[in-house]
């Protein structure tokens, strides 16, 4: 089946290219989309197909040439390889080849179900590992660089580093400190582990909700069932909810002031903003329409233009959110849980980096991880960069930076 990029449009802007209408279209096994057109991209990026990589047709953006010294870009929620865009010229003209897929359940790449019910089994995140793998083989690279990870491709990022060294010799995680590899029982042969009882105290969650204002975590509240449809199908449009996403993130909302949390308990998760521990009652819809820039203030964005944002909105009005969601329901349940394990008390031993921006809670947002990530879960850490005029979307807020900051990092590799 072959689907071209077209659209219902809802509006049209200055690239030509269409606001797409919430409505379901394939992305299952068969399905053949076309790349981008090249007016969506910065020269020197191509969009391109790689075919039966573990059963993905993967959609990826390519610069520079397969004889360079490859880096692999993985990108998170709510985001695309597209995130990356202004970053992957300076890279391949510094001399890398710059390799950026649609991660499973995101974007062009197919080959995956965007289904509630579905089997979560491929989500799992070593199963996305072994896509990550499967790319780079492709590419006919059998070590990188460096793997480089955003928001969830952050932890893929550092997954890859776990799982293969050998291939990805480096890793730069961005915006969401890895929470380091699982513990299993250690020294208890004459005093075995108690089995649980059932019994079990009030989770943060159910304190969260017993708050004097009733509150929940936005990673719970990602892996219930009406979440997809709450965003997919926003009243305000899918367009107008990724433009107060991305504005509620970022360092343009003026109260992202974060900093270390106590601990992690429900008073004081409490104390961020609502993006991440959100209003009981409400979705994620409801609560970046509370907080929209005004129509000045997306006409003088430079970092995300409307014609950049109506390639997401294409996007994502085409798949949904549940391909990207399903990730988040790993931490919810027991799929693909035994296998980690295998990597029990692992660390990152290979050189690594870290880049958030300076005005982003995802550093902090699990108390004491930013700190674990540096002291113990990586060995050889070289550097962690808090970028000023950035909030979470720290690649594309400040895209100049963040290539200076990765590119002095690949130079003191040697």
């Amino acid at each position: 089946m072959k689907l071209s990029s077209a659209g219902v449009a809802l509006a049209s802007l200055g690239s030509g290219l269409a606001v797409r209408e919430a409505g379901a279209q394939p992305t299952g096994p068969g399905v053949r989309l076309d790349p981008y057109p090249s007016s969506w991209l910065p020269d020197g990026v191509r969009s391109r197909f790689v075919e039966n990589v573990n059963g993905l047709r993967v959609h990826v953006l390519e610069a520079g040439n397969r004889d360079q010294p490859g880096l692999l870009l993985l990108h998170g929620f709510p985001e695309l390889a597209y995130s990356w865009r202004n970053v992957m010229v300076p890279l391949a003209e510094a001399g890398y080849h710059v390799m950026v897929p649609d991660v499973r359940g995101y974007g062009r790449t197919t080959g995956w179900s965007p289904d509630y019910d579905t089997d979560l089994a491929p989500f799992r995140r070593l199963n996305k590992v072994r896509d990550a793998l499967g790319v780079v083989l492709a590419f006919g690279h059998r070590s990188l660089a460096a793997v480089i990870g955003h928001d969830a491709g952050s932890p893929l990022a550092a997954w890859c580093g776990i799982a293969r060294p050998d291939v990805f010799p480096a890793v730069v995680m961005m915006s969401a400190p890895t929470g380091g590899t699982p513990s299993l029982p250690f020294d208890t042969a004459d005093d075995p582990p108690r089995e649980d009882g059932g019994a079990r105290g009030s989770s943060i969650y159910d304190d969260l909700a017993a708050l004097p204002q009733p509150r929940k975590h936005y990673q719970r509240y990602y892996t219930t069932r009406g979440a997809n449809d709450n965003m997919w199908r926003a009243p305000q449009g899918v367009h107008a909810f990724m433009r107060g996403y991305y504005h509620f993130k970022s360092a343009d909302w003026e109260d992202n002031k974060p900093y270390r949390l106590a601990a992690r308990t429900a008073s004081e998760w409490a104390k961020m903003p609502n993006y991440y521990v959100m209003q009981l009652d409400q979705g994620m819809a409801e609560t970046v329409a509370d907080e929209m820039p005004s129509a000045a203030h997306i006409a003088a964005n430079t970092w995300l233009p409307e014609t950049a944002l109506a390639v997401y909105a294409e996007e994502y009005g085409r798949t949904g959110f549940q391909g990207g969601l399903n990730g988040y329901r790993m931490g919810s349940n027991r799929v693909g849980r035994e296998e980690v394990e295998l990597y029990a008390g692992r660390t990152i031993d290979q050189p690594s980096m870290f880049i958030s921006g300076a005005s982003d809670w995802g550093t902090y947002q699990s108390p004491g991880a930013f700190e674990r990530m540096q002291e113990r879960n990586c060995t050889d850490m070289r550097a962690v960069h808090l970028v000023d005029g950035a909030g979470h979307w720290v690649q594309q807020e400040q895209a100049e930076v963040t290539s200076e900051l990765l590119l002095e990092f690949l130079g003191g590799l040697g």
